[in-house]
C-alpha cells in the first residue's frame, strides 16, 4: 500500500512487510485467541490491498483561506493532512481534490469541519458536508450547482438540520454465489465499508447454512445485508432489529431484490424473547404468528459490544447458530456461554479493515449431542 502517511494517521497501522505480513499476524493472533474453542484451520478471506473502502470520513482543516483534508494522528497528538488516501475506492479518491476546489471557489467553506464520503462500487457517491452553522438558501443553490457539476449527491448537515441535494443514499450491487443483489445504503447509517470482503462474508454465511432446513431467525439484521441472501435458502426468515431506520431500509432492500418471505420486526432481543415466551404482547408482533415458523437455526451479527448474557442463552435454544462478529474480544465472552451447549465446528477470519488491528470473525456452532 503506497501512502506517504502510512502508519502516521489514525486510519492505518504500519506493517513493514506489507499486506500479507499483517494478515498473517492477524491469523496467528486469532488462532491463539480462540484455541480453547476451535482447533481446526480458520478460513481466511482477504481484502484488496488498496482502494477497498467505500465509506470514509475526513476532518476539514482551515489555514486561512486554504482548506485541507485531515485525520487524527495515530498517537492522537495532532492531525495529519491528507492529499490522497489509497484506502478509499478510486471514485472517492478522484472526487476528493475536485470537491475541495469547488467548495473553495464557491466560498461555502465557512465553518465546514468535516466531509463524509459514501460510494457504490459503480461510482455513485453521496458526500455529507458537516457545518457549525445554519445552511441557508444561498448555500443550497451553490451546493446544487456543485452536485450537478461533479455528478454526486450532497447532504448538508448542521445542528438540527439536514439538507438533501438529490438523494441521501447510494445503491450498491453485490455479486454473491452468481446472484446479483442490490442494496440502498443510506447516508449516516451503518453500512459495510469493504464491498469485496462483504461479498465473501455473505457467501461464507450461506455456505455454512447449506445443510439446514426450515426457517431462519436473525437477530441484529440491520438493513438486511445477510437477511436478503438468506431468504433464497430458507422457507421463511424472521428478522429483528432495534433501529427504525435500519428496519425501513431493510424493507426497501427486500422489495429492491424481489424477496417476499421475510418478516422484519422492530424490537430488541429482550423484547422478542418476551414476545416469544408469551411474557408480553407487542403490537409490533400482531401480524406475526410464531407458530407458523419451523425455526431450528439462528443467525446473529451483533454490534461491537456483542450479545448480552440473556441473548446468548436465548440463542442456545436453537440447534444451529451462525455468528458474525466485528469484535473478537466480545466474541470470546459470548462463546464462553454458547459453548456450554454448542460446539464450534467452523471459523473464518474476514479482513474487512486491512492495515488495522480489526477483523471480523465468523463462527458456526452446532448443539452438542446429549446422552439419552
Amino acid at each position: 500500500m503506497e501512502c506517504k502517511h502510512f502508519g502516521t494517521c489514525g486510519a492505518c497501522v504500519a506493517y513493514e512487510n506489507g499486506y500479507e505480513a499483517q494478515l498473517d499476524e492477524k491469523l496467528k493472533l486469532n488462532k491463539e485467541r480462540f484455541k480453547s474453542f476451535f482447533s481446526g484451520d480458520i478460513e481466511v478471506f482477504k481484502s484488496p490491498d488498496q482502494n477497498y473502502r467505500s465509506r470514509s470520513e475526513f476532518k476539514i482543516w482551515h489555514d486561512g483561506d486554504v482548506m485541507r483534508y485531515a485525520m487524527n494522528s495515530a498517537d492522537k497528538s495532532g492531525v495529519v493532512f491528507i492529499e490522497e488516501c489509497p484506502q478509499v475506492n478510486t471514485f472517492i479518491g478522484s472526487l476528493m481534490p475536485k470537491l475541495l476546489v469547488e467548495i473553495t471557489e464557491a466560498k461555502i467553506g465557512f465553518k465546514l469541519f468535516g466531509a463524509d464520503f459514501l460510494s457504490s462500487s459503480e461510482g455513485e457517491i453521496v458526500v455529507s458536508l458537516l457545518y457549525h452553522r445554519k445552511l441557508d438558501d444561498e448555500w443550497i443553490a451553490v451546493a446544487k450547482d456543485i452536485a450537478e457539476k461533479l455528478g454526486i449527491y450532497i447532504i448538508g448537515r448542521s445542528r438540527k438540520q439536514k439538507v438533501i441535494i438529490g438523494q441521501d443514499y447510494i445503491t450498491e450491487t453485490l455479486d454473491i454465489k452468481d446472484e446479483v443483489y442490490k442494496f440502498n445504503y443510506i447516508e449516516n447509517s451503518f453500512t459495510q465499508p469493504n464491498a469485496r470482503v462483504n461479498e465473501q462474508m455473505i457467501t461464507w454465511a450461506l455456505d455454512n447454512s447449506l445443510a439446514v432446513d426450515g426457517d431462519l431467525l436473525e437477530l441484529y439484521c440491520g438493513a438486511g445485508n445477510f437477511t436478503i441472501p438468506f431468504a433464497r435458502m430458507y422457507d421463511k426468515v424472521l428478522a429483528t432489529e432495534i433501529s427504525k431506520s435500519s428496519i425501513n431500509a431493510a424493507k426497501t432492500n427486500m422489495l429492491l431484490n424481489g424477496v417476499e418471505n421475510i418478516e422484519f420486526v422492530r424490537m430488541s432481543v429482550e423484547e422478542f424473547t418476551q414476545a416469544l415466551d408469551g411474557v408480553r404482547e407487542f403490537r409490533r408482533m400482531k401480524d406475526v404468528d410464531i407458530n407458523e415458523y419451523n425455526i431450528n437455526s439462528i443467525f446473529v451479527d451483533p454490534p461491537r459490544s456483542g450479545m448480552d448474557e440473556d441473548s446468548c442463552k436465548f440463542s442456545t435454544r436453537y440447534d444451529n447458530i451462525l455468528y458474525i462478529s466485528c469484535n473478537p474480544e466480545s466474541l470470546i465472552r459470548d462463546l464462553d456461554i454458547l459453548c456450554k451447549t454448542h460446539e464450534v465446528i467452523n471459523m473464518a477470519l474476514f479482513d474487512q479493515f486491512p492495515y488495522t488491528h480489526h477483523v471480523e470473525m465468523g463462527v458456526k456452532l452446532l448443539k452438542k449431542a446429549t446422552d439419552s
